[in-house]
């Protein structure tokens, strides 16, 4: 098969499924190509490099999640930003262990990145891309206060996801987390002060 006929989204998909079953350090271009079924060769055409690949099936896994997380909220009115902030912390933590691997995986692209100008640009334009929509998804706005309370929210749901894989008693989730945040409202009340 030429690398033209090994289409990305085979690619991707295959990494995804990768990503499902192996730590990211054990992920090789040997391993993509034969889960996908694509070219070798194909993975340098399409993403650059192996690091590319799997950095933009990363990126791509965090966005299903996050339009899973969108359709977990279909029922909560978009003008109600505290309770569509509670639910999605629901659905994060019902969802959390079964996309554990996304959560490695950027962990992996963020030390890559360090190093690897190409990984630095495509999680940078992740984040870009990232933060309006979890503003929006959360109703917090459409302004650039909106944008950086989703960028906020994509830190503090990131630091918990990151801090439970360490150690799953690390987790803050249901009542201590409507409580913490209770407690940061209280302490930074609006208006500042």
């Amino acid at each position: 098969m030429s690398p033209q006929r090994s289409s990305r989204s085979q690619l991707l998909e295959g990494t995804l499924r990768c990503l499902e079953r192996l730590p990211p350090e054990r992920i090789t271009a040997r391993a993509i190509a034969a889960e996908s079924g694509a070219n070798l060769a194909s993975i340098g055409y399409h993403f650059g490099s192996k690091d590319g690949l799997v950095t933009e099936a990363v990126i791509e896994g965090l966005d299903r999640w996050l339009a899973e997380i969108d359709r977990g909220l279909a029922r909560v009115s978009a003008d109600e930003p505290t309770a569509r902030i509670r639910r999605a912390a629901e659905v994060i933590e019902a969802t959390r262990r079964s996309h554990e691997s996304l959560a490695r995986g950027f962990l992996a692209a963020l030390a890559r990145a360090q190093h690897d100008e190409r990984v630095r640009g495509l999680l940078a334009a992740g984040f870009r891309r990232t933060r309006p929509r979890i503003a929006a998804v959360l109703g917090l706005g459409e302004d650039r206060a909106g944008t950086d309370a989703g960028g906020i929210m994509h830190a503090m749901f990131s630091g918990l996801i990151f801090g439970a894989l360490l150690d799953p008693g690390l987790a803050i989730e249901g009542e201590r987390l409507e409580r913490g945040l209770e407690r940061i409202r209280t302490v930074l009340p609006a208006g500042g002060g």
